[in-house]
């Protein structure tokens, strides 16, 4: 009595999609900077003023499973504070200007430039998110057609 020799399973592939290769890594953060698809350089990444669409309008990259949570802040406070900390201390050694006019002065400058610059820096950890994938190394689902956009070389 012998038993079939046995064969391993693969799954179907003749009717799946060519694999797309992905943009660059670049690419996807200055895309998701500018507030487009870091997929395909057309469509929007935020729906809100921070709210993250659920997929892109132009190609349907779906953006449902990137949470960038804390890393844009983290990384708006990290420059800002880097830029104009030392600006602080340049004025306050030169002119000794008294506290109320410092309040006055950098606490607005510090809101506007954070707010100015949350944006576009959560728009750039989106498109890093999406080139790393959302759980690990996985593809992005994106049409053949539409993986590469004018800025690409």
């Amino acid at each position: 009595m012998t038993s079939p020799p046995l064969r391993s399973w693969a799954p179907d592939r003749t009717m799946a999609e060519p694999r797309v290769d992905r943009p660059s890594f670049m690419t996807m953060i200055g895309r998701g900077a500018r507030n487009r698809c870091p997929a395909c350089g057309e469509g929007r990444v935020f729906s809100g003023y921070l709210t993250v669409a659920p997929a892109c309008g132009h190609c349907g990259t779906s953006f449902a499973e990137l949470h960038a949570d804390d890393a844009p802040p983290y990384i708006v406070i990290f420059l800002v504070g880097h830029l104009l900390v030392p600006v602080i201390f340049w004025v306050e050694k030169t002119w000794m200007p008294p506290m109320w006019l410092h309040m006055a002065v950098w606490l607005p400058l510090f809101t506007i430039v954070c707010t100015l610059a949350l944006r576009p820096v959560k728009g750039a950890v989106v498109g890093w998110m999406l080139r790393l994938g959302p759980v690990g190394d996985q593809d992005i689902t994106m049409p053949a057609s539409r993986a590469r956009g004018p800025d690409d070389a």
